[in-house]
């Protein structure tokens, strides 16, 4: 079974094999002895893109599930899977059960096909594991060992630290409940990543980076799509056993919820973020109390979240790492539905924490933000250029990178974490 855990699902064998199902799939389907099937395949391919649209539109538009668009390579992989099902439902009709047994084997394999696209292009399972969240699940608590001690006393500067030979080589990940106490909000499992440099016995003080994930999604996220044990492992690899202690936050409490990381009539997570996840990080774990030392980062949703408390808290986190972030938060791609359901229709009240409009009010002398977006996600590469320009005339220490030939995918977080963590090292002032 672990060796079945393993098979990935973004290259490999399980990749041509998939492309070898939609192939002959789709062969099969489009083949037919009658004069008329070449006209209704080109209508079924009509009507399929029709369906998808539609589809689309009711999800965006309609229903407000998503805030943006979806990328445009995930909506056109739909279109095969939609025109085999209507193939497939066209030879039921005065056709044997084998006939109908190889329609259905044929639709599936172009389904397949589409979805391993799908999956390949956002990157977020990479491996069966992944896809099955039984990776995830083996993490373990954490364990009193790796807890603050009550009588703990400031360990030393990263740059005095010296790693001892006993120093495990890799990082571990734990899970953890972080309470709202004082905000009240109920939020899923974190994931907190303790490098090398931590589980040793006379732990530096160690900076802190907080991330949280996207939209629809949750903080598991950011080890599956993200790899980050992987990318931190390799991080403190390159500086002495130390990295960040890293805390992936939920800040919407179930996968298809969108709070937009404030304090509204959704929920009181601005609070949970600024004032619960920071009391329990440095109560609980052995951390920098400098919060110069402090970052928060996120993808997509989480890196709109990360702008907005960026901006809203530079006392709690003096650097950023916004990758693929929207220009502000949204419920809906309708700007005053999101405000309506929010605030009441009070559009000042939520401008007043975006940060557009923070970083127009507001000297930001002593941060910094490195933001990163895909290539060919357009519409966030000219978000992250808007947020870019505006972070500068604020006063930000601002960098920003577009990923060649990556999308709005996991694949522009992982390739653009190495420059972000040096830009956060160089910010610290971690030894190389």
């Amino acid at each position: 079974m672990d060796f079945l855990s393993d098979v990935s699902l973004v290259d490999g064998p399980f990749l041509w094999f998939s492309i070898a199902c939609g192939a002959a799939g789709g062969a099969y389907l489009l083949w037919r002895r009658r004069r008329s099937w070449p006209l209704f395949v080109a209508s079924s391919l009509l009507l399929a893109v029709g369906v998808v649209a539609l589809i689309h539109w009711i999800l965006v538009d309609l229903m407000a599930t998503f805030s943006e668009n979806l990328p445009f390579q995930t909506v056109a992989w739909a279109v095969p899977a939609v025109a085999a099902l209507l193939l497939c439902a066209a030879r039921f009709p005065r056709n044997s059960w084998r006939g109908r047994s190889f329609s259905v084997v044929a639709m599936l394999g172009v389904v397949l096909l589409c979805v391993v696209q799908i999956n390949l292009y956002f990157g977020l399972n990479n491996t069966v594991s992944d896809l099955m969240g039984t990776a995830v699940a083996r993490i373990q608590p954490l364990e009193s060992s790796l807890k603050r001690a009550v009588d703990a006393k400031p360990g030393q500067a990263p740059s005095a630290w010296k790693a001892p030979d006993s120093m495990p080589r890799n990082g571990v990940v734990r899970r953890a409940d972080i309470p709202g106490t004082v905000s009240g909000f109920n939020a899923r499992e974190a994931y907190v990543y303790l490098p090398p440099a931590y589980q040793t016995a006379s732990r530096p003080s160690l900076p802190v980076l907080v991330l949280f994930a996207g939209q629809p999604g949750g903080p598991a996220d950011w080890l599956t799509g993200g790899q980050l044990r992987s990318v931190l492992d390799q991080f403190a690899e390159n500086h002495h056993g130390i990295a960040p202690v890293t805390v992936v936050v939920d800040p919407n409490g179930s996968a298809n919820a969108n709070t937009m990381c404030m304090d509204s009539n959704i929920a009181s997570v601005d609070t949970y973020l600024s004032k619960d996840v920071p009391t329990w990080i440095t109560q609980t774990l052995d951390v920098a109390t400098d919060h110069k030392q402090w970052a928060v980062g996120g993808f997509s949703f989480g890196g709109t979240c990360a702008m907005q408390m960026g901006t809203l808290h530079p006392d709690l986190f003096a650097s950023i790492l916004p990758f693929a972030a929207e220009r502000e938060p949204a419920l809906a791609k309708d700007r005053s539905k999101t405000i309506a359901d929010s605030f009441d229709g009070d559009v000042e009240a939520f401008e007043s924490r975006t940060p557009l409009v923070l970083m127009q009010q507001r000297n930001f002398a002593g941060s910094g933000v490195y933001l990163v977006s895909g290539e060919a996600d357009h519409e966030f590469t000219d978000y992250m250029h808007e947020l870019a320009d505006a972070a500068r005339n604020a006063g930000f220490e601002t960098e920003d990178h577009s990923i060649p030939q990556a999308g709005h995918s996991w694949d522009a977080v992982i390739r653009g974490m190495p420059g972000g963590l040096d830009f956060l090292a160089t910010r610290w002032g971690l030894p190389r």
